[in-house]
């Protein structure tokens, strides 16, 4: 299932919304031009490399330019790859910009970066030795889906639906939607938790499915 738009109307112009995304694209330009071993060094600096993060709270000093502690937030603006990047900007779009509208810009922001440190956080719970960088705003994303079956559970997503060769478009109840959303991330969270945590794959706790990158 892949989401078009919904049937639910904004009363202002969503412009926290449209500033993460352009930040988030901004940023993924920026990683594109990087050589290999700059962009790995620039994944460890600003994502969450659990290892680091265990002993930066610990009170170890880790010798990183970026306080391990501002992780959570920073590693909420890198992406993997194209499908990572808009995939994750889609849904933010479509699910964002109404619960922007409920709850004012202000409000919206740290909520979304509040969801997003939780995810974070939830993730290093899970893999607190792990050396695999982690970083994906899904988790952010996550969180505003949550609210958006709250606030709006009839409201209809427009999906592109694939069946087989067959493709056509359905409006679902935002709350089936978003709950199949769910659903499928539980089951590939408890697939994920046969991975060696040291070669890399997706890391799907707390409903995050971030990119965890393994490296040399």
């Amino acid at each position: 299932m892949f989401p078009i738009n919904d049937d639910n109307p904004t009363t202002k112009t969503p412009v926290v919304t449209l500033a993460l995304i352009a930040l988030n694209v901004v940023i993924f330009f920026y990683e594109l031009s990087l050589p290999e071993t700059q962009l790995e060094s620039f994944f460890r600096l600003f994502a969450v490399v659990p290892v680091e993060l265990s002993a930066g709270l610990g009170g170890q000093v880790v010798g990183q330019p970026v306080a391990e502690w501002l992780t959570p937030i920073t590693s909420q603006f890198l992406h993997g790859g194209w499908l990572h990047l808009i995939g994750n900007m889609l849904f933010l779009w479509i699910f964002g910009n109404n619960i922007e509208d409920q709850l004012g810009h202000v409000k919206f922001l740290l909520f979304y970066l509040t969801c997003g440190i939780l995810a974070a956080l939830s993730q290093w719970f899970f893999s607190m030795g792990s050396d695999v960088p982690s970083l994906g705003a899904s988790g952010a994303i996550a969180g505003v889906m949550g609210a958006y079956i709250l606030r709006f559970p009839h409201a209809r997503i427009l999906t592109l639906l694939f069946l087989g060769f067959f493709v056509t478009t359905v409006r679902i109840p935002a709350v089936w939607y978003l709950g199949i959303w769910f659903v499928q991330q539980a089951v590939s969270s408890v697939l994920s938790l046969g991975l060696d945590p040291n070669t890399g794959g997706v890391a799907y706790w707390a409903t995050r499915g971030d990119l965890c990158l393994g490296h040399s």
